[in-house]
């Protein structure tokens, strides 16, 4: 969604993917086999942490947020805000539309192209070329959009 304030274009989308359900689905799987197996010895302390790392897994992967805050874009998974990180616009070398490779995968680590990756899903990028920082994969549903508003804020 690109969003109109006073003459100056900003930038902001929320994508959201199913990933999310299944590690919702297992993090209750977990909780229900530490109530099912309270009686063994060991079990019930190791499956309900588990059980909650993942439910906190899952509602930090619910959806991915691309979005405008003046001078550089924050890209930020929730909404359980534990994983996000900034670009400032005047550290962007090029951007470009392009894919993620399937190796790549989803959420966030290294390319095997060099680079970082954060996707929640599917497999269309924004490819934001750094100066310093390398290379940057930015997944989202919106990718022409995302590259057309990032084109306007290169330094000139």
């Amino acid at each position: 969604m690109v969003i109109h304030m006073l003459a100056e274009e900003r930038y902001s989308h929320t994508q959201r993917a199913p990933l999310c359900l299944l590690l919702y689905g297992l993090g209750l799987l977990f909780l229900g086999l530490g109530w099912v197996l309270r009686g063994e010895p060991l079990l019930p302390w190791m499956f309900p942490p588990i059980g909650v790392m993942l439910l906190v897994l899952a509602g930090s992967f619910h959806q991915l947020t691309v979005a405008d805050q003046g001078d550089e874009l924050l890209i930020q998974f929730g909404p359980i805000p534990l994983f996000r990180t900034r670009v400032k616009y005047s550290e962007i070398e090029s951007i470009e539309v392009g894919q993620t490779l399937l190796l790549d995968g989803l959420g966030i680590h290294m390319s095997v192209r060099g680079g970082w990756v954060w996707n929640l899903w599917g497999r269309d990028c924004v490819v934001i070329r750094r100066r310093e920082r390398g290379d940057l994969r930015v997944g989202t549903d919106e990718a022409n959009n995302l590259a057309a508003f990032l084109g306007k804020k290169l330094p000139r």
